[in-house]
């Protein structure tokens, strides 16, 4: 199974793929998608789903996992700035009929860390050791997605995935 992790964002959309052999998790990819902040809201979507539909034609997922929105009441445009982010991620899902699978920043948390509140550095450090790797992925986007495929990963060893 190939699993590509998406953290939306319109500066920043973090991606990650693992693969799963013999139940375990390795890295085939990981970066950041970033789109031009003097472009048109218009014209960064079309970035990322352009970015986007280079990884997929490259990486062939089997699935997507992609991060829920979440909303502090302080900054709800922010919110809504990653909802059309992610309704780029959805669409693109949707065009190659990948199966997409939402999960909140607190679940992700608590099944890497056992904590749903973890800080940002917690979760990279967890997702080194996780999957091994050399150093801390950065910036944390890049760990973030990774984290959100990891989830899925284990949620589908043990048989809680849901699909929207």
């Amino acid at each position: 199974m190939r699993i590509l992790g998406i953290d939306p964002g319109l500066n920043a959309t973090g991606y990650g793929i693992l693969e799963e052999g013999d139940g375990d998790f390795r890295v085939v990819e990981a970066g950041v998608l970033r789109s031009d902040g003097k472009r048109s809201m218009a014209e960064r979507l079309l970035e990322i789903s352009q970015e986007l539909d280079n990884i997929i034609g490259q990486f062939e997922p089997d699935v997507v996992a992609v991060e829920e929105l979440y909303s502090h009441y302080g900054h709800p445009k922010t919110a809504i700035i990653m909802g059309h982010a992610r309704g780029v991620v959805f669409l693109k899902a949707a065009e190659i009929g990948v199966p997409i699978y939402p999960y909140s920043s607190t679940r992700i948390k608590k099944s890497l860390t056992g904590n749903g509140r973890a800080s940002k550095r917690q979760m990279q450090l967890m997702i080194t050791t996780s999957l091994g790797l050399a150093e801390v992925p950065e910036p944390p986007d890049v760990a973030d997605a990774l984290a959100v495929a990891l989830c899925h990963g284990r949620s589908v060893q043990s048989s809680e995935a849901i699909e929207v």
